[in-house]
C-alpha cells in the first residue's frame, strides 16, 4: 500500500528575459513590442517524467544538487505545485516543512501564527489549544512566542515552522533541507522526533544535502539530477553513485580550467619567449586506475548458463559499487584464534581481514566495516576516519584487519559491509551485505546485542540464579 504515488511528472517554467523585468505596460504600448515583451524566453523543464512510490510507514530520501528539481517536487507533492503533466496520489494528513517560514505573518505573533498554521493544516481551535504548549516547548520559544516574528532569526522560525509541522499528527510529513539553519542542540532532537514518526510507522519525504544523515534516516533514496530520476535504492548505494557523478564532474571542470590556463600561457609565452611555461599537471591529484585493470578476469560464450551466470553476476554488482582505485579482493572472517569461521558464539571475538590493492600511490583513503542483523537494521558500523586515523599513503597489496573482542551479538543471522572510500565519502570499493555470519548461544535475550550485566536483589527477594550460573561461581 503506498503513501505517495508519482506518476509521469512534469513541471515547465517559462523564463522570461531581465530586459523587460522594469518595462511598464504604457512604455511597451509606445515602444510597440508589448507582444514580444510578454512571451517567454525559454521554456525551463524543473521535473522531466518523474515517477515512483513511497510505501506507508517508510522513509524516503530524495538528493540531488540545487537545481536539480528536488523543492518542485515536494511542492507538487504537498498541492503547493500544480504539474504540467502527470499525477500525484497521496494517502493520509500532509505536513509540509518545505520553506521556512513559509505560511507566517510576519506582524503577527508566534502564539497567533501557531493558530493561524494549525487550522491551515486542519486542526481545530481545541486541538491547537491542547498542542500548543507543546508546540512552543519543543520550539523552545516560551520567551518570545508573544513577540512579533518578523523579530524571530533564521533558527528560530525554522524551530517554530519544525514544531508546528510535527505536532500536527499528519500520515506523511514532507522535509525540505530545514534542518540546515538549525543549531547543534536542536538539530538533535529534531532527528529524535523523526526517529519517533518511523517508529510509529508515518510516511516521511526527506529531502536534504546531509548525505551521512540520509543514509542514516532513510530507508530508500533516490537521485534526482536535471529533473529526472537517475537511480531510486539502497541509501548507501544511492548516496555513493551520487558523489561518484560530482567527483567525475568536478574532475572534468578541473580539467577545462588547466586547459584553459595552459591556452593561456602558451599565448603568452607566444608573445613573450621569456616566459617560463610550469607544468601544471603536477595539480592534478585524482588517481585514475588503468583501464585494463578493470577488466572482467574471464569472458563467457552466450549460452543460457553464461546468461543465468551474468544474471547472477548483475545482482552482485547492485551489492558493490565503486571504481575500485583501491579495491578489496578478498574478505575472510575468523575468530581471535586466526581460524577462519562463518559461527560466533556471543562471548566470541572476530577478525574482519581485508585483502586488498591500491593500484597507485594513493593518500586519502579510508576503511570500514558495518554489521546488520536479518531485518536490515543497522546493529554497529565505524570507519578509520570516524576513530581518528590519519591516512599516509597506500600503494600495492596489502591487508587491513579490524578485531572484536567480544561480538555481544543476540542470535541470529548477521550481514557485513566493507569498505575502502576517501574522506568525503567518494567510494573506491564498497561491498553491501556481500558476506553473512551466524550467531549462536544459549542466550535467549531480545534486541540487538547483549549488554554486559549482572543481578543483584535484597535478601527480602529470594530469586534462585540459572545453573550454569552456580556451577561457574562453584568452580571459581
Amino acid at each position: 500500500m503506498y503513501a505517495i504515488e508519482v506518476n509521469n511528472v512534469t513541471r515547465i517554467y517559462q523564463k522570461y528575459s531581465a530586459r523587460h523585468r522594469f518595462q511598464t505596460f504604457k512604455s511597451a504600448l509606445l515602444k510597440g513590442d508589448l507582444f514580444r515583451a510578454l512571451k517567454p524566453d525559454e521554456l525551463v523543464t524543473a521535473l522531466d517524467g518523474v515517477s515512483f512510490q513511497v510505501r506507508k510507514g517508510e522513509t524516503f530520501g530524495i538528493i540531488g544538487e540545487n537545481g536539480s528539481g528536488k523543492s518542485t517536487l515536494l511542492k507538487i507533492i504537498a498541492g503547493i505545485t500544480k504539474p504540467t503533466s502527470g499525477s500525484v496520489k497521496t494517502d493520509g494528513k500532509i505536513s509540509a516543512l518545505i520553506e521556512l517560514g513559509a505560511g507566517f505573518h510576519p506582524e503577527i505573533s508566534g502564539r497567533e501564527n501557531i493558530f493561524i498554521n494549525g487550522i491551515m493544516l486542519g486542526l481545530s481551535k481545541k486541538e491547537i489549544q491542547d498542542k500548543f504548549n507543546e508546540i512552543v516547548r519543543f520550539a523552545e520559544l516560551e520567551d518570545f512566542i508573544d513577540a512579533p516574528v518578523k523579530t524571530y532569526s533564521s533558527g528560530m522560525y525554522m524551530r517554530l515552522g519544525f514544531s508546528i509541522a510535527i505536532n500536527v499528527n499528519p500520515d506523511i510529513l514532507l522535509v525540505d533541507e530545514v534542518l540546515a539553519v538549525g543549531d547543534a542542540a536542536f538539530v538533535p532532537k529534531c532527528l529524535d522526533r523523526i526517529d519517533d514518526f518511523r517508529r510509529r510507522r508515518k510516511t516521511i519525504l526527506f529531502v536534504s544535502h546531509d548525505l551521512a544523515t540520509v543514509k542514516k534516516i532513510c530507508d530508500r533514496v533516490a537521485w534526482l539530477k536535471a529533473g529526472k530520476i537517475m537511480t531510486i535504492g539502497d541509501p548507501s548505494r544511492v548516496v555513493d553513485a551520487y558523489l561518484q557523478d560530482v567527483v567525475e564532474r568536478q574532475e572534468r571542470e578541473f580539467e577545462r580550467r588547466q586547459a584553459e590556463l595552459r591556452r593561456q600561457v602558451e599565448i603568452r609565452s607566444k608573445e613573450e619567449p621569456e616566459v617560463e611555461i610550469k607544468d601544471e599537471r603536477k595539480e592534478v591529484f585524482i588517481e585514475v586506475r588503468p583501464e585494463e585493470m578493470r577488466q572482467e578476469k574471464e569472458t563467457f560464450e552466450r549460452s543460457e548458463k553464461d546468461r543465468e551466470v551474468e544474471a547472477k553476476e548483475d545482482e552482485r554488482r547492485e551489492k558493490r559499487w565503486g571504481k575500485r582505485e583501491i579495491e578489496i579482493t578478498r574478505v575472510t572472517l575468523k575468530n581471535l584464534q586466526g581460524q577462519a569461521k562463518h559461527v560466533f558464539s556471543p562471548d566470541e571475538g572476530m577478525i574482519i581481514e581485508m585483502e586488498v590493492v591500491a593500484y597507485s600511490r594513493i593518500e586519502d583513503f579510508v576503511f570500514g566495516i558495518g554489521i546488520f542483523n536479518s531485518q536490515g537494521l543497522y546493529v554497529y558500523g565505524t570507519n578509520t576516519h570516524l576513530e581518528d586515523y590519519t591516512p599516509i599513503s597506500i600503494e600495492g597489496e596489502g591487508k587491513v584487519i579490524c578485531r572484536i573482542d567480544k561480538l555481544n551479538l543476540i542470535n541470529g543471522t548477521y550481514y557485513l559491509d566493507v569498505a575502502t572510500h576517501k574522506r568525503d565519502g567518494y567510494p573506491y570499493d564498497y561491498h553491501r551485505n556481500l558476506y553473512s555470519f551466524l550467531v549462536t548461544s544459549t542466550y535467549r535475550d531480545e534486541g540487538i546485542t547483549r549488554l554486559c550485566h549482572t543481578w543483584e536483589t535484597t535478601p527480602n527477594i529470594k530469586l534462585k540464579p540459572p545453573e550454569k550460573m552456580i556451577k561457574n561461581n562453584q568452580l571459581a
